[in-house]
């Protein structure tokens, strides 16, 4: 029987894509585990954590998937888009090529994603550094134009990390044909949720 303090009221699938080295890792780290290492190693193919916050009430318990940015990992994390009901695009401000880069990643999210109105963000990392090199007006600009969501954050200064994956998660909840088709059979997720905790804003 399970136990009071597992269950929740929804259960949502999320991906983390974009060009290797933006931060992705560092992000769900921060958000799973409120941990920063400045020597974070690149994913090798894909990795996920499983989380559960609260948002308006609601218990949402999400498996968080963290997918190579490589080249040579494109044919192996394809599949992992499969279900998603949120997916969180991310880039360096400091690196321009990252924000150039984004068009080809969603033409791969539209690709690979089976769910009509996946719900995607945008996120610029790494507003802690000086060197910017994209604007927020370039990034809100982008999203805008393309009907995503968007917030600049910073793993390591633990800046909007919080307010990206609640938001998502809140567009999530306010589209109806994708509550209603929650993910299911992530029983391989179950091992991850010995380190999930609530969230307190």
């Amino acid at each position: 029987m399970a136990k009071e303090s597992d269950a929740f009221d929804h259960r949502f699938k999320l991906l983390l894509t974009g060009d290797s080295g933006v931060g992705k890792s560092s992000i769900l780290l921060r958000f799973t585990d409120d941990s920063f290492a400045t020597d974070q190693p690149a994913t090798i193919g894909v990795d996920f954590k499983v989380k559960s916050i609260d948002v308006e009430g609601k218990k949402v318990k999400l498996t968080i998937w963290d997918t190579a940015g490589q080249e040579r990992f494109r044919t192996l994390t394809s599949s992992y888009y499969r279900g998603a009901q949120g997916v969180i695009l991310v880039y360096d401000v400091t690196r321009k090529e990252t924000f150039e880069n984004l068009e080809q990643w969603l033409k791969e999210v539209d690709m690979y994603t089976n769910r009509d109105g996946v719900v995607k963000l945008l996120v610029g990392n790494k507003i802690d550094k000086a060197n910017r090199e994209v604007t927020r007006a370039d990034g809100i600009e982008f999203a805008r134009n393309r009907g995503m969501l968007f917030i600049e954050c910073s793993a390591k200064a633990k800046t909007g990390i919080q307010q990206a994956f609640e938001e998502l998660v809140q567009k999530i909840l306010d589209s109806p044909h994708l509550v209603n088709n929650e993910v299911s059979g992530l029983n391989l997720a179950s091992r991850g949720t010995q380190g999930a905790s609530n969230c307190s804003c």
